[in-house]
């Protein structure tokens, strides 16, 4: 348990005596901030004492409320709870950015103004009939195709000797395990 007077912050050493520069704040008595508070100081079963503190240091600047008056206190804003740690080095990493805005994106091809008109060109048109050349030609390239397969299929048979095969009793499948 931290001593009157001291931060109850593991790793820090901050002590209110002698020092004027920091503050020293208490527990908030609300359930969920206090337990924002312990969370945050990394503190899971620890007992809360009357005297129990956090210096100012922990707190950013804008959820602190400086004096305004000479004799005053230094006071935290509602709903304030220490961020600022040794293992973080005091400072609070900025927010992460979204996924939107961590993605690269390639630049648009097409001009905002002209995206319209060419919308229209990208889309299939489903409706459409090919012209008969295009048809001859696509006939032509399958027989081409066909043609190919078939003087690889024989290729096959005489290089691995497959051809012994064809019209003996012998299956090849005993040969090969394939069933």
């Amino acid at each position: 348990l931290p001593k009157k007077g001291h931060c109850c912050v593991p790793l820090c050493s901050a002590s209110a005596k002698f020092n004027g520069i920091l503050s020293f704040h208490g527990f908030p008595t609300y359930s969920d901030l206090r337990r924002q508070f312990l969370v945050n100081i990394r503190r899971d079963h620890f007992m809360i004492a009357s005297h129990t503190r956090v210096c100012s240091r922990h707190f950013a600047s804008d959820q602190l409320i400086e004096p305004t008056t000479l004799g005053g206190r230094r006071r935290l804003i509602k709903g304030a709870v220490p961020t600022l740690f040794e293992w973080n080095g005091y400072k609070v990493d900025p927010p992460r950015r979204s996924v939107w805005e961590r993605t690269e994106r390639r630049p648009e091809l097409v001009p905002p103004d002209d995206q319209e008109e060419h919308s229209l060109t990208r889309d299939h048109d489903y409706c459409s009939v090919p012209e008969p050349s295009a048809l001859d030609i696509s006939a032509s390239a399958a027989e081409d195709l066909s043609k190919d397969v078939e003087t690889e299929e024989g290729r096959v048979q005489r290089e691995f000797g497959l051809q012994r095969f064809a019209g003996s009793d012998t299956d090849i499948r005993f040969y090969t395990r394939y069933t």
